[in-house]
């Protein structure tokens, strides 16, 4: 497969590149990713990325909320690393630069660490909280009957939550402990008053510490929110228990909030919990990848078999593996045979045969044989460090349905505290009893219940868990762009050798003319002689028929290699050209005697190719490559899908046609080089449809690159080729319906999220607001607000996670 010239990473998870400009003069880039602490909504995310997106210097950047992290490209003549890190420090949240010498392994490792430390964190909050909260409503039951009987007041209690409370519990609660309500008002509020504080303090710092980093930096986010509605539930609650005298002149309840504040604190850690068990999950599937690296291997070294940590391994050392052993490292056989077992890369369970010659991957699990290999890629460079990296990569993008997300989180906040306080004035002025203090209750929920944090999540998870359920069905997918440009596909165009076909052809027929007719193995030595040099899977098999008949091949001269015509160069002296008509026409050669016998083996679905000697036709070279078991089915899917199926082939006409035939192909294009496939589809754009180009990378890098979904058929040993935007690891055309499938499948997702997390907040907030209350007499309790708020966030991922399960057919 091509190589492309997107930028690796490096140093510091830095990526290098030149940028064409428009003068032509190559200008330097870099992209780093810095990993960002205490995002936790949307409003964040939009935050830092604007704020990156402004720096000097900086051409992208892209912040995600699932990974915690921000992708900036930058011109490093213009800002540095630092200056980012300060920059997104400055926006109240945490950056450091990532350690150079990590691994993919160990920033996963480091990933997975602080997630389940963030998930106990949160656990412990939550529950410690929780429980505070529960007996503060209970304190604050006797509280309220004293404060009602004290004020001479005769409404009801205004928040709907505590109203039940009262008319549910309280009865029980004056059964059970009838002491409680002997305790005096005043000591009881100061007690909660207390308790509260040091909740707010310990479980609800980090609100109130972002919300004011926001705040000095004239930004606002989930944090502003909760540190608002609960700061102003506690702010008039302390004004009630310190000056209880002011509301009891008015005719007022000097109710007191403690117990919302502490019980929504907690129901926001509890979702903040849930939710980071659920993001754990989501990356789950690149989790077992780096858990298939093994902590050692079994060399040679001194003659002796040593175990050592597989960091240690070097390059051709020979490694010992035995029956169910897991292979640390890259490398090939030189010793003994075995199946081993390459699921974790093609999602094809059947174990693969080995034998000495052959490939093997670390990670794999070796069968019941046993045999020795040397080692060759190693650390950064082995084919599971690199799904790996190309994964978390992956997962670390965006898809374009996002941005309407953030566009919506960018203003959201500051439109929510508007209509808080809009609320609050609107129930002053209407509300017959206690309008302040409805007002003031409602604004509250408003604030509590409009929090961004789903919306954040409805893309960043579904990308995650699509990426890691491709990943386990052998098919690698480069970010959140290709996942959902992949579900428009309306038209797949297909390479035929390797792709459609076996690619690995075979010398079906050789017709030799002229001085040759009486000598076919003489012809067979000077053409194979020739293929010899080259690549192209058609020599490799004239090659390989030559040596089975133990034809001694000789060393060409001036060899050189015509893209989709043929091949020429001098053999003991004698001038010899091979390839298609076109090619002998270049020749001066008339082929018309073997036209018949090449239309002929065309029909019959091979690949006819003309032999010259010194001018002269000498003859007729047929190589057949049989249609893979599985492309057939693939195709059926294919339309299934609603898709139109091309082929698009260097072959001749004829054979192509045949070959498509058989497999059920829609058009063909045939005897195109590699800028004839771009120059298709080119033309299928124009035509307004959005075309995939599956191949297998070597000739049809520039097509795979210019389609709108490249897809690449990968060995095991090229996966971290950067052409294609969607690497199938079985080199099955079955897996790119399954691509195409699964993103379908995740489009869904992704817009039954964005549903919901705008929905909920369009309904959420009008209801909290007080709209029913003319109608129906509902009002919706701070409590059940930050409820409905924290399970919100929780319900998106959730939906994300049922990707895990799917059928992807």
């Amino acid at each position: 497969m091509t190589t492309s010239t997107t930028p690796r990473v490096h140093h510091a998870d830095r990526k290098d590149g030149a940028d064409a400009t428009g003068s032509g003069i190559a200008a330097t880039s870099e992209t780093i990713r810095i990993p960002v602490s205490g995002m936790t909504c949307a409003a964040c995310q939009s935050r830092v990325q604007r704020t990156l997106q402004k720096q000097p210097g900086v051409s992208d950047a892209t912040v995600n909320l699932m990974m915690k992290n921000a992708t900036i490209t930058f011109d490093p003549s213009a800002a540095s690393p630092e200056d980012l890190v300060e920059a997104i420090r400055q926006t109240g949240y945490g950056a450091e630069l990532a350690n150079p010498d990590q691994t993919a392994f160990e920033e996963q490792e480091a990933r997975d660490l602080a997630q389940d430390e963030e998930y106990h964190d949160f656990r412990r909050k939550a529950i410690v909280s929780g429980i505070i909260g529960v007996i503060a409503m209970l304190v604050s039951m006797p509280l309220m009957s004293q404060l009602a009987a004290a004020s001479h007041a005769h409404g009801e209690v205004n928040d709907p939550f505590m109203r039940w409370s009262m008319r549910v519990l309280d009865p029980a609660l004056q059964r059970v402990v009838p002491w409680m309500y002997d305790i005096p008002a005043r000591p009881l509020s100061w007690l909660l008053l207390a308790v509260t504080l040091g909740v707010m303090a310990w479980a609800g710092r980090h609100f109130y510490t972002r919300a004011w980093a926001g705040f000095r930096h004239h930004s606002a986010d989930m944090n502003t929110l909760v540190a608002v509605g609960t700061g102003a539930a506690f702010l008039y609650s302390v004004v009630a228990t310190v000056a209880p005298e002011i509301f009891i002149s008015r005719g007022m309840t000097p109710d007191v909030y403690y117990e919302a504040v502490v019980i929504i604190i907690a129901l926001i850690l509890t979702g903040n919990m849930f939710e980071a068990r659920a993001k754990k999950q989501t990356a789950s599937a690149l989790r077992a990848l780096v858990q298939l690296q093994p902590k050692s291997a079994r060399v040679i070294r001194d003659n002796q078999e040593v175990d050592v940590p597989v960091e240690s391994v070097r390059a051709g050392e020979v490694i010992v593996v035995r029956p169910g052993d897991r292979l640390p490292v890259d490398g090939d056989i030189v010793q003994g045979e075995s199946a081993v077992d390459e699921s974790m890369l093609t999602g094809e369970s059947l174990p693969v045969g080995k034998k000495p010659g052959d490939r093997v991957i670390g990670g794999t699990i070796n069968g019941t044989g046993a045999f020795r290999y040397t080692a060759t890629t190693l650390g950064q460079d082995s084919v599971l460090a690199q799904i790996v990296r190309l994964m978390r990569d992956a997962q670390g993008s965006r898809a374009p349905i996002q941005r309407l997300a953030d566009q919506i989180s960018g203003v959201f906040v500051p439109i929510v505290i508007s209509l808080a306080i809009a609320t609050f004035v609107g129930w002053y002025v209407l509300a017959e009893q206690a309008p302040a203090v409805r007002g003031f209750a409602a604004a509250v929920a408003v604030l509590i219940i409009a929090c961004p944090c789903a919306m954040g999540l409805a893309v960043p998870t579904a990308v995650m868990v699509a990426t890691g359920k491709g990943a386990e069905l052998g098919i690698l997918i480069k970010g959140g762009e290709a996942l959902q440009q992949a579900g428009k596909i309306t038209t797949m165009v297909l390479d035929k050798t390797g792709t459609v076909t076996e690619g690995k052809p075979t010398v079906t027929d050789l017709l030799p003319v002229g001085e040759f007719g009486d000598s076919p193995d003489e012809l067979l030595r000077l053409v194979a002689s020739l293929e010899n040099s080259s690549e192209h899977p058609l020599a490799d098999a004239i090659v390989r028929y030559a040596k089975e008949r133990n034809v001694v091949l000789a060393t060409p001269e001036g060899f050189a290699a015509v893209s989709g015509r043929g091949a020429h160069g001098i053999i003991d002296g004698r001038a010899l050209a091979v390839g298609n008509e076109a090619f002998m026409e270049d020749w001066s050669v008339d082929a018309s005697p073997l036209r018949g016998d090449a239309e002929r083996l065309a029909g019959e679905g091979k690949t006819p190719m003309y032999v010259t000697v010194e001018g002269a036709l000498a003859g007729v070279v047929a190589v057949a490559d049989p249609i893979k078991d599985t492309s057939r089915e693939a195709i059926a899917r294919f339309h299934e899908m609603g898709l139109e199926v091309v082929m698009l082939t260097g072959d001749n006409q004829r054979t192509a046609e045949a070959i498509a035939r058989e497999a059920g192909i829609d058009r063909v294009v045939a005897g195109v080089m590699p800028e004839g496939k771009v120059a298709e589809i080119k033309r299928l754009q124009g035509e307004g449809k959005v075309v995939a180009m599956v191949g297998d990378g070597i000739n049809d890098g520039p097509a795979i690159a210019q389609a709108d979904v490249g897809i690449g058929i990968g060995t095991g040993t090229d996966i971290a080729v950067e052409a294609a935007d969607v690497v199938l690891m079985r080199g099955d055309l079955r897996s790119a319906a399954q691509a195409v499938s699964l993103s379908r499948r995740t489009m869904r997702t992704m817009r039954q999220n964005l549903f919901w997390a705008f929905i909920y907040n369009v309904v959420g907030i009008p209801v909290a607001a007080g709209l029913l209350y003319p109608a129906f007499g509902l009002l919706l309790s701070p409590i059940l607000a930050s409820a409905a708020m924290a399970f919100s966030s929780v319900s998106v991922v959730t939906n994300s996670l049922r990707l895990r399960t799917a059928r992807i057919a």
